[in-house]
């Protein structure tokens, strides 16, 4: 039986040892989803939102140990980990607030003599591959609406992040979901792939990178089965000369550099309009410099390791590659005792002089590192945010709303933001175009990704 390592990047030390999923306890788990599928599914809504509510409640109360565990299984500063269990619970809570009424069948116009409507059928066995970064702010997108919708859920989380998938079950099982509604494996690539590949599986929701994402739609093809793919971004934003200028200093560095830049929607470059810049760079690097970069588990520590060494050498390999280019590093990482070459703990990083023919500004970094351009106005700046292969948030600081509105309308985006960055509404979409992927999470719309139209034409006097 093969098994598999997760290495903390605290300390280089192994936090966590998983046997894989054998070929017979995949079998097992698969047919057990969906015989226990046909039968969660005939529950009322109300007491599917009323199970999931409870394992809500059941992983609130673990929040301090998974704060911990989240701390050494990627790094995350134990000061800001229990954030995570916030932001699920508010997530969780708000589908299960919508459900009834999201999935309840929707009428069409009287037509005498008929009766119809259409039903939201549950897709059956939804298969969720989760990743490390926010290992249950992405997979509580599609585990509790899935199980809400009536759906059977398999969970297959990050060898980085394998606990979190533990910390589902026990949930759950506290809250009394019946046996094989939930379950989770530990799998390889070609056991991931063969779980797709099985008639069983109904439904695919993928977080991860872009190369991920496509060999999960060439595993799934010629099945005609539905799939959400979440694959990232090198979300920009926008600080027109009009911007609160504090307000929008203080949030675009947490938006790039929280979690150590290890976000799908963090800030990854930003374009100042040409007036206010000079002030703007001079300010934001004054509040980089205030992070401090050390050991996650010490509680004065804001900004930690990345998860893996090689991470942190990819980030440092964009920076060398940009300054031999011509760009401006303002950070001397010898100001950050913690940073080393070799080690997952990197200093954080701003450039200027940069500009599109560097990898640093059209590459997805997922670091501590940002690149800074002026613009002259916003249709530069439009251009700027829209030459990019990716499409998952992008931000505008301003006090003119509906400036804000007419260059939103302009940028290619699934998310748009005013004044803020690097958050997930549940009550609002979340979607990305081009290469961020396909499909939709949260919201009421979510919903119809994760369920079938089924037509209903009853003719009621013959």
């Amino acid at each position: 039986m093969s098994r598999f390592q997760t290495i903390s990047p605290v300390d280089g030390s192994v936090y966590v040892e998983r046997s894989y999923a054998t070929e017979k306890e995949i079998a097992d788990a698969l047919e057990t989803a969906a015989t226990a599928q046909r039968a969660w599914s005939r529950l009322p809504i109300v007491e599917r939102v009323r199970i999931c509510n409870a394992a809500t409640d059941a992983f609130v109360a673990m929040k301090s140990e998974i704060a911990e565990e989240l701390t050494w299984q990627m790094g995350r500063p134990i000061a800001s980990a229990p954030g995570e269990v916030a932001g699920f619970e508010e997530r969780a809570r708000y589908m299960s607030e919508v459900a009834e009424t999201a999935l309840a069948p929707e009428r069409v116009e009287a037509k005498s003599g008929f009766n119809r409507y259409i039903r939201h059928e549950p897709v059956g066995v939804v298969f969720v591959m989760a990743p490390w970064n926010y290992p249950y702010l992405t997979s509580v997108n599609a585990i509790v609406p899935a199980l809400l919708a009536g759906n059977a859920v398999i969970l297959k989380h990050s060898v980085q992040t394998p606990l979190c998938a533990e910390r589902y079950a026990e949930a759950f099982a506290a809250a009394g979901l019946p046996d094989g509604v939930f379950q989770y494996l530990h799998t390889t690539h070609d056991s991931t792939r063969s779980i797709i590949q099985s008639d069983r599986v109904n439904f695919v929701a993928f977080t991860g990178s872009v190369s991920g994402g496509r060999n999960v739609e060439q595993s799934a093809a010629g099945r005609f089965i539905g799939m959400g793919l979440e694959l990232g971004g090198k979300d920009p934003a926008y600080v027109r000369a009009d911007a609160n200028f504090e307000h929008a200093i203080e949030t675009t560095v947490d938006g790039a550099f929280f979690n150590s830049g290890q976000s799908c929607c963090g800030i990854e470059r930003i374009y100042v309009e040409a007036p206010i810049y000079d002030r703007f760079i001079e300010d934001y690097i004054d509040l980089v410099r205030q992070y401090n970069l050390d050991r996650p588990d010490r509680p004065d520590t804001n900004l930690g390791p990345l998860v893996k060494t090689s991470a942190a050498e990819f980030v440092r390999e964009q920076i060398r590659d940009a300054v031999a280019a011509g760009a401006q590093a303002h950070i001397d990482p010898g100001e950050f005792s913690m940073d080393a070459a070799g080690s997952p703990y990197m200093a954080p990083q701003v450039l200027t002089q940069v500009d599109h023919s560097m990898r640093v500004m059209t590459e997805e970094s997922f670091g501590p590192v940002v690149g800074i351009m002026s613009v002259a106005n916003d249709d530069e700046a439009i251009e700027l945010m829209n030459d990019s292969d990716f499409g998952l948030t992008a931000a505008v600081f301003t006090t003119d709303e509906d400036a804000a509105i007419s260059i939103g309308n302009r940028v290619e985006t699934g998310t748009w933001f005013m004044n803020r960055c690097d958050y997930l509404d549940p009550a609002l979409a979340w979607t990305g175009v081009k290469d961020s992927g396909r499909g939709c999470t949260l919201s009421s719309l979510g919903y119809g990704y994760l369920t079938r139209p089924k037509s209903y034409h009853l003719k009621v006097k013959v």
